[in-house]
């Protein structure tokens, strides 16, 4: 047992609250229909069989399946058939997309020795199936084709203010190849990065002290990755459109009118390559130059330099571009009262090998949820609203399957789609959720009525617990000890959610376990059944738990006399961020005030290492005045619609009768967020609240049209999307305000 989990269960046993409790009341039920709310749930709960689960993972992932391969089109009728034997009326979509595979890939060190990278991982005698054939060798999507010779210059995490570090030592990597490690970020900014810097080409490693030997055993004696250990992935640009990148805001159907590539936005100018701790070592030794600055040195037995100097490195790349089936499964269990009322539950099934932790366990989890329904339907249960079950393919390359199908049916979708649950890889440990704050009583009440499997709390209880854990201050361990109720995490992107949120604006949510297992086998030849029984989760009992949270999650939204939606989370949530932003306005004004004193005085330069090369930046521009009183106004105008509303949907939920109207206008607000022109430069995205930021990725930002304006001190944009999402909130009062 690790250290985290010894605490988290010390902890665990103080909470009083056990997930055994009775629950009083279900929001959106009235006292009679939350009974059999109840009675549904344990009857449900019944057919959940952990066991079942590992079955499941070990089918699904017995060969490589990415999109487009025969492995890839196996699984899809697999779980095709599965939904048809629940007696899910169940089908297959296919798109055509775009999927680059890798022809050519060469990386040697040139001058001053000379060393060929191996870009392989050797299978191994404790894992069945890493010596399949089939694999997708290691390299990552959507790099570009290119055959370039340079320089090699050591880029710590490849990040725009690590370009700003080597800026001040007076190192350009322009026309040079540049050498990061993974993490910090979502992995295609750094080539993006990287580029807009002028460089030819960019290489991203894994260093042992962020992911291998310096944190414990590698695999297959443990869970760390080991020497040879690869994380492939996409580099998709997906902050300005995930999906097919030759359709953009269309289905990638056969007849879709497509873009040339080289007009294709999300497609990297530049090659990049993954490679393991072993190739990177022999390439950053012989590096020389300044020595990397502080915080910059990972685990291996070498000094870290920067470069550039002797150290030449010869790159070269080339890929097979065709367009390749991307087969979707979608099944549906027609509603009773409402069949044009949609819950849309989803998991991917395409893996970059054989995926069992990423997705086949969080897929495994959502047909165990299938199978439960299943068996309730063929006991006379029926859902008031239709539940609609999807297996996404092509999400690693860039959450394909899910854009092209959210692309191909939006209108269909924002007329009745309630609400999309989703789902990815599962592991053992802690619950994470996130996703649209009107939803956010929905999933605090579910996950205090779902026990965690290793400790016998609930699993929101747990989750609290290991937040005071690893509070930075004794402060935030009180506040995190203190908290009654969930709260949602804001998405940003790296799964299927964000079609359905962040270009339709459908509420979503994100679900699942984990952070008890070191993930060293992301995207390699080592995600394997063999690796998820040792040390992911050996039980499979959390698969269960992903199963009860998001199946319960599932039947609540089908089954509710009002639909519980409560739109006084999301007002606080916007004025939470407003006061953000402009303490982030401040923040800034202050940074800059005193950097550019420092600069002014010379003492800037004084703080600098005298043995080192060091450039004094340039003065930057002062910070203006924004106004926010526009956007305070609307957050006011929000708060009182949203009390208004609170009040009439808690008097609907007593009073006998048909409350679909009231139901349709509780889910179609989210869509009054939508800007009409989308973001600035990346118009694909049109939820005012939630997007990938444009440098972290996966990571959210929060009133991106704002918060990134002032980033990037653009004072006039920054104004100017202040007045937009002021408008856009009191668009949403106003709709809120006049439902009735």
């Amino acid at each position: 047992m690790r250290k985290t989990t010894a605490n988290c269960l010390l902890l665990a046993g103080v909470f009083c609250v056990h997930a055994a409790t009775a629950q009083k009341s279900i929001s959106g039920f009235t006292a009679e229909s939350a009974k059999q709310q109840t009675a549904t749930e344990q009857k449900f709960d019944a057919q959940l069989n952990a066991a079942n689960i590992g079955s499941t993972i070990k089918l699904l992932a017995a060969k490589p399946h990415h999109v487009g391969s025969p492995g890839g089109k196996e699984v899809a009728e697999e779980i095709l058939a599965k939904l048809k034997s629940y007696g899910f009326d169940a089908h297959i979509e296919t798109f055509q997309v775009l999927f680059p595979s890798p022809k050519t890939r060469v990386l040697e060190l040139t001058a001053p020795n000379m060393y060929k990278a191996l870009l392989k991982e050797p299978a191994l005698k404790e894992d069945a199936t890493s010596g399949q054939e089939g694999q997708l060798p290691t390299y990552n999507a959507w790099s570009a084709d290119g055959d370039v010779t340079g320089q090699l210059v050591f880029v710590n995490y490849g990040l725009p203010d690590d370009y700003e570090q080597l800026a001040k030592i007076g190192i350009d990597v322009k026309g040079k190849i540049v050498i990061a490690k993974y993490g910090r970020s979502w992995r295609g900014i750094k080539p993006k990065v990287a580029y807009e810097h002028g460089a030819i080409g960019c290489i991203i490693y894994s260093d042992p002290a962020d992911d291998g030997y310096t944190e414990g055993d590698v695999y297959p004696k443990g869970a760390f990755k080991n020497e040879y250990g690869v994380q492939r992935g996409s580099v998709m640009d997906m902050v300005i459109y995930p999906g097919d990148p030759l359709t953009p805001g269309v289905g990638a159907t056969e007849s879709a009118k497509r873009l040339d590539r080289t007009d294709a936005t999300t497609i990297l100018k530049i090659p990049v390559l993954p490679i393991s701790y072993h190739d990177a070592q022999p390439l950053l030794a012989a590096l020389d130059g300044q020595v990397a600055p502080a915080g910059w040195a990972g685990s291996l037995p070498i000094t870290y330099h920067v470069g550039p100097g002797k150290a030449m490195v010869h790159l070269k790349l080339e890929f097979d571009w065709k367009l390749v089936p991307c087969s979707d499964v979608v099944g549906m269990i027609k509603g009773a009262d409402y069949p044009d009322e949609w819950v849309i539950r989803g998991n991917h099934h395409d893996g970059w090998v054989n995926g069992a932790g990423d997705p086949i366990s969080g897929q495994a989890a959502m047909l165990e949820e299938a199978k439960a329904i299943g068996v309730l339907v063929k006991d006379g249960w029926k859902p008031k609203r239709t539940l609609v079950y999807c297996a996404w393919d092509g999400e690693e390359p860039g959450l394909l399957g899910s854009t092209e199908w959210a692309e191909q049916h939006a209108d269909e979708l924002q007329q009745k789609c309630v609400a999309y649950i989703n789902s990815d890889g599962n592991g053992r440990g802690f619950l994470g959720a996130g996703g649209s704050a009107a939803l956010t009583v929905l999933v605090d009440e579910v996950a205090k009525g779902v026990t965690d499997p290793q400790t016998g709390v609930s699993v929101f209880t747990r989750a609290k617990a290991e937040e005071a854990v690893h509070a930075g201050s004794a402060r935030a361990k009180k506040e995190a000890l203190g908290k009654s109720r969930l709260e949602l995490g804001a998405l940003g992107s790296g799964s299927d959610f964000s079609a359905f949120l962040q270009h339709l604006g459908i509420p979503a949510l994100n679900m699942g376990y984990g952070g008890e297992d070191p993930g060293g086998e992301y995207h390699s030849i080592y995600d394997s059944y063999d690796d998820y029984r040792r040390f992911k989760d050996s039980g499979f009992n959390y698969g269960v738990a992903l199963s009860q949270t998001a199946g319960h999650t599932a039947l609540r939204l089908a089954g509710a006399d009002v639909l519980p939606f409560e739109y006084k989370d999301l007002s606080k949530q916007i004025s939470g961020y407003v006061t953000e932003l402009i303490g982030l306005q401040d923040q800034t004004r202050e940074s800059t005030e005193l950097e550019n004193q420092l600069i002014k005085s010379g003492d800037y330069k004084l703080a600098a290492d005298p043995l080192k090369t060091f450039i004094v930046p340039a003065t930057k521009e002062a910070v203006p005045y924004l106004d926010f009183s526009p956007l305070q106004n609307a957050v006011a105008a929000l708060q009182k619609s949203a009390d208004s509303l609170s009040a009439l949907s808690a008097k609907a939920v007593n009073i006998a009768g048909d409350h679909d109207a009231l139901n349709k206008k509780l889910y179609a607000a989210e869509q009054q967020l939508l800007l009409v022109n989308g973001l600035p430069r990346r118009g694909w995205y049109k939820h005012a609240l939630y997007a990938p930021g444009f440098y972290t990725g996966y990571g959210v930002k929060t009133m991106p049209g704002i918060r990134e304006a002032i980033e990037q001190r653009n004072w006039k944009e920054a104004q100017e999307q202040i007045v937009l999402l002021a408008d856009t909130v009191n668009k949403l009062a106003v709709f809120l305000g006049a439902i009735q």
